[in-house]
């Protein structure tokens, strides 16, 4: 594992092309993510992921998904959660919380089984961004509520599913998506609210969450820090740490999002000096790969031991 630079990547499609191969060999990204592109049945994409695992001769090597379930669903060529998103469970949550129970943990349950089978042992879940009146659509139905308490649980009850499931989690997006009025895939959005209000509202669904990971913002909390988002932020990301208390391993969100302004080269070198651990580069794009391989550190002994840690629970 010591070789192993600090990124996550995408892939193009559904198989690896020899190109990939090369580069999965030569750079040795701590973990591949996966999109619907590259899912097309269990049989093809169980093949997609040994033949990454084999690259790297490890049976728990990190390979991560989107699957929140509603629209965010990478599964969706295989089977179909749209009504299940997290808004469906936060609102069940309230009408009948006996079958919440039931429900949520049925459908972590299957959404593991199906994970596990196609070799994916990262869900990138759960959203425990606030749900604002006002706001961006992109978060909207991803939330599970609007009520800090209910979406600090059922955060609660998601990670320890998904680990009893053998799957880890990655919370996000640290330290809040809810308040921002554009898509940060487009645009930057600033949050103009400041530190006495977040604390005691978008920061408190993060709070002492039991998952390795963490994804971060990218966000600009303008009271906080004008010129730079939560991702690179050094400002934010001490607060992640000293006042949400954070302490594992935070990985950016996607840096070819057009949030980020610069260029990829500045974009790698500053989110890692702002304190994230990790950096995620989506698109499989191999110019923008070569980039962000290039400009990542190898892991260091903070990762490889929270890493460890990880494959704990996939034992």
């Amino acid at each position: 594992m010591n070789n192993r630079r600090s990124f996550i990547v995408g892939i193009k499609s559904l198989k690896l092309s020899i190109k990939e191969q090369n580069f999965l060999k030569k750079y040795k990204p701590w973990g591949v993510i996966l999109f619907t592109r590259n899912i097309k049945n269990i049989k093809q994409a169980a093949n997609l992921t040994n033949s990454i695992r084999k690259i790297f001769n490890d049976r728990n090597y990190p390979i991560l998904v989107d699957q929140e379930g509603g629209r965010v669903n990478r599964l969706k060529n295989i089977i179909l959660f749209d009504n299940l998103s997290s808004e469906f469970f936060g609102k069940k949550y309230i009408s009948n919380n006996r079958e919440f129970h039931f429900l949520y943990k049925l459908f972590i349950d299957k959404t593991s089984f199906l994970l596990k089978s196609i070799g994916v042992n990262i869900n990138t879940v759960p959203v425990l961004d606030l749900k604002v009146k006002g706001a961006s659509n992109i978060i909207g139905d991803r939330s599970f509520s609007k009520d800090t308490k209910i979406v600090s649980k059922i955060g609660d009850y998601c990670i320890n599913y998904f680990h009893q499931n053998s799957i880890g989690t990655v919370i996000k997006h640290i330290p809040g998506h809810g308040l921002a009025k554009v898509d940060s895939h487009f645009y930057t959005p600033k949050v103009k609210k400041d530190l006495e209000y977040l604390i005691k509202n978008d920061f408190i669904p993060f709070k002492k969450k039991k998952t390795f990971f963490a994804m971060t913002a990218h966000i600009i909390f303008d009271k906080i820090d004008a010129k730079n988002t939560a991702t690179q932020s050094k400002k934010i990301i001490q607060i992640i740490r000293k006042k949400i208390g954070y302490k594992n391993i935070l990985i950016s969100d996607d840096l070819s999002m057009k949030s980020l302004k610069g260029n990829l080269k500045e974009n790698t070198i500053k989110t890692f000096s702002a304190g994230c651990n990790l950096v995620l580069h989506c698109n499989g794009n191999p110019k923008e790969m070569e980039i962000v391989a290039k400009n990542s550190p190898l892991i260091n002994k903070f990762i490889i031991k929270k890493t460890s840690q990880f494959y704990k629970i996939l034992s």
